[in-house]
C-alpha cells in the first residue's frame, strides 16, 4: 500500500492503551517497591516473606505485559504514526527514548529472574505462589554481576520514564501547536 493510501491513525487501539496504563502502574509499583524493599534492614521479617516474593511475581507480570505489548504492536496493521509537527530531533529522541524503554522492560525483569536463579540462599523464582523453573545454575558471583545489571537497568528506565512523561507533558501543556499533543494518542 502507498503510504499516501494509508489510513490516519490519531490513537492506537483500546488493547494497547489499556496495557500501556497497566504496564506504567506495575513499572512505577514496582521501582517503588524494590527502593522500599533494598532499603529494609535485613531483620524486617516482611522484607523476604512480603516484598521480595510479590516484586518478583509483579515483575514476571510485568514481564508477560511487555511481551503482549509487542506481540499486538506487532499484529496491529496501522498505528499512529510520529508527528509531523514535532521538530526532528524531538521525533528521533521520542524514537531512541521508546525502543530504550522497551530494552529496559525487558532486560529489567530478565536480569530479576537471573538474580533470584543464581543467588545461593534464594527460595526460587516464584509467580504467584508457583515455583518456575531456574534455568541458571546457583552461583553468587554471578548474581552479583545480574544484582548489579539488573539495579542499574532499573534505574536507568526511572530516568527514561521522567523523560516520557516530561515529554508528554510538555507537548500537552506548554508547546504552542495543539497537534503535537501525543497523550492523547494514548488516553
Amino acid at each position: 500500500m502507498n503510504p499516501i493510501d494509508q489510513p490516519t491513525i490519531d490513537r492506537y487501539p483500546t488493547a494497547l492503551r489499556l496495557l500501556h496504563w497497566l504496564r506504567a502502574v506495575l513499572v512505577l509499583g514496582l521501582l517503588w517497591a524494590g527502593w522500599h524493599m533494598t532499603g529494609l534492614n535485613d531483620d524486617v521479617a516482611s522484607k523476604y516473606e512480603l516484598y521480595y516474593p510479590w516484586h518478583k511475581s509483579f515483575g514476571l507480570l510485568t514481564f508477560l505485559v511487555v511481551l503482549t505489548q509487542f506481540t499486538l504492536r506487532w499484529r496491529t496493521p496501522h498505528l499512529p504514526q510520529p508527528l509531523e509537527t514535532l521538530a526532528q530531533y524531538e521525533r528521533v529522541l521520542s524514537r531512541l527514548a521508546q525502543r530504550a524503554m522497551y530494552a529496559l522492560l525487558v532486560l529489567v525483569p530478565l536480569m530479576g529472574y537471573s538474580m533470584s536463579s543464581t543467588y545461593t540462599m534464594s527460595d526460587g523464582v516464584f509467580f504467584f505462589g508457583v515455583n518456575l523453573p531456574e534455568l541458571l545454575t546457583k552461583n553468587d558471583e554471578w548474581f552479583a554481576v545480574f544484582q548489579w545489571l539488573h539495579k542499574v537497568f532499573a534505574y536507568s528506565l526511572l530516568g527514561l520514564i521522567v523523560l516520557h512523561v516530561a515529554g508528554a507533558l510538555k507537548h500537552r501543556f506548554y508547546d504552542q501547536d495543539p497537534r503535537n499533543d501525543a497523550l492523547r494518542r494514548m488516553l
